[in-house]
């Protein structure tokens, strides 16, 4: 026995060395099949994975978390996979894999990874979360109203109080406490683990940035190739992350200004004076009196959403203009939300502390409507995570640099949903585990379809492993 262990230890570890960093170590566990109609793509593949609804409790209840997969075509070009998450919390990823390919994921990096998609717990056609949420309350979306007094935030407190009950006894509100970033983490290298890979690399985009920096957090040595995009600060999606997108809509909204001013056909200003007057003349307007079902609430949020890409600008300038005319505006159709609202608030109330004094959100929403008066009222207003059943489980995961330095962060400059406050929040967290690369646009993502500057050095990095030296500053497209 003395002799052959150490024969056997050592053959094991020329095994380990032969096998690439994200390479299977064992055997895929999982059953791959058709996926479901609405995700069906081709190549694209599903299978579902059981995981403990309470992590700390590994014999208890099990809940189901759909997976899809698209292989690489070069088996022999393979380096393992390449797990995603498009943002939310509450969004969908099941299908990401393809839109990602479809998006333009470069050629290299389908072939050096198997994509992998997955719908987070409690979200789609994994075990899905409910509050039961009427189609008026869908309808209304998920920013509060705008403060304009004190007043306001009483009364909107009424609002949030009922949606946070309404959670609290629905059907599922046993998930309350477990739909948590921590335990989304904790399925992620369950996924790992029925993948049969060694250490898994990652590129998710909006919240997905919170999550991977988590993932990198609890299983350091479990990541490979690390790319976040778009990225929340360092304490997730929390009462500063939300009051930060104030912020980032009007460090944004100049490129919409100049576009509206180069477009005089929409009639909307010829100085980007005169567009932000009429900004804050449409919010007037709407709030007093609803055009077509249009309220100031409804008008405020389609201009933040449409902000999010250049290429809506267009349709952003063309619903203004439908208003301005007290005409229909063109609307996206409606569809059941209740999940994907649910599912956020579970992940954001569960994630953190929110404030629970009314009167702390009445002092914010007067600090930010003076600061940032075109979303301040709406983004520091009171919501359903002040009145949250106050079970905790565990605390928020603390970003540090604690780990090996494989993290690419990438950010545009002039970006509305995670602004660059945030995302310098998170390199500093990160510390030597990250290099940021920064794109002079606006909008909200970068890879594969933003900057080539930016996609160039993510390409080489989720292919070669090199990042760029330090962190780099991207000039703007020249086409842009």
């Amino acid at each position: 026995m003395r002799r052959t262990l150490p024969v056997a230890l050592a053959a094991t570890a020329v095994l380990a060395a032969a096998v690439p960093a994200g390479s299977a170590a064992a055997v895929d566990t999982l059953a791959w099949g058709a996926c479901p109609e609405g995700v069906a793509a081709p190549r694209l593949e599903c299978s579902t994975l059981e995981v403990p609804l309470d992590h700390s409790h590994p014999g208890g209840e099990q809940i189901r978390i759909a997976i899809s997969r698209l292989p690489s075509e070069r088996p022999g070009q393979r380096r393992g996979v390449l797990l995603t998450n498009p943002g939310g919390p509450g969004g969908d990823g099941l299908g990401y894999p393809a839109l990602l390919a479809k998006s333009g994921l470069p050629e290299e990096v389908l072939d050096t990874y198997d994509i992998i998609g997955f719908d987070p717990r409690g979200v789609g056609r994994s075990t899905p979360v409910s509050c039961g949420l009427t189609p008026e309350q869908q309808a209304r979306g998920a920013f509060a109203s705008y403060a304009h007094t004190s007043a306001d935030v009483t009364r909107e407190a009424g609002y949030a109080r009922a949606i946070a009950e309404q959670c609290a006894t629905s059907p599922t509100a046993r998930m309350l406490p477990h739909t948590t970033t921590a335990n989304t983490a904790r399925d992620m290298d369950r996924i790992r683990k029925a993948l049969g890979e060694r250490k898994i690399s990652y590129l998710g985009a909006s919240y997905g940035t919170y999550l991977g920096a988590a993932y990198a957090t609890m299983f350091p040595q479990r990541g490979d190739r690390i790319v976040l995009d778009s990225n929340l600060g360092a304490g997730g999606y929390d009462v500063t992350a939300l009051r930060r997108m104030a912020g980032g809509l009007e460090e944004r909204f100049p490129d919409f200004a100049a576009y509206v001013v180069a477009h005089p056909e929409h009639g909307l200003g010829t100085t980007p004076e005169q567009v932000t007057a009429k900004y804050f003349d449409l919010a007037k307007r709407l709030d007093a009196a609803p055009v077509h079902g249009v309220t100031g609430l409804a008008f405020r949020g389609l201009t933040f959403e449409y902000l999010y890409s250049d290429a809506a600008l267009p349709a952003l300038a063309k619903t203004w203009q439908a208003i301005d005319r007290n005409e229909p505006v063109p609307l996206p159709p409606s569809v059941d939300r209740d999940n994907s609202m649910s599912a956020r608030l579970h992940v954001i109330c569960g994630d953190s502390r929110w404030p629970d004094s009314v009167r702390d959100y009445q002092r914010a929403a007067a600090a930010d409507r003076a600061k940032h008066p075109m979303l301040g009222g709406v983004t520091a207003n009171i919501g359903p995570c002040a009145f949250w059943p106050r079970e905790r489980t565990e605390p928020p995961v603390r970003i540090g640099d604690r780990g090996p330095s494989n993290v690419l962060m990438l950010q545009n400059e002039r970006d509305p949903g995670t602004p660059m406050s945030g995302a310098r929040e998170l390199r500093r967290a990160l510390g030597q585990r990250a290099t940021m690369v920064t794109a002079d646009q606006g909008g909200h993502g970068v890879y594969p379809w933003g900057n080539a500057c930016a996609k160039t050095a993510t390409t080489k990095f989720l292919t070669t492993g090199n990042r760029p030296a330090r962190d780099l500053s991207c000039a703007a497209d020249q086409a842009k």
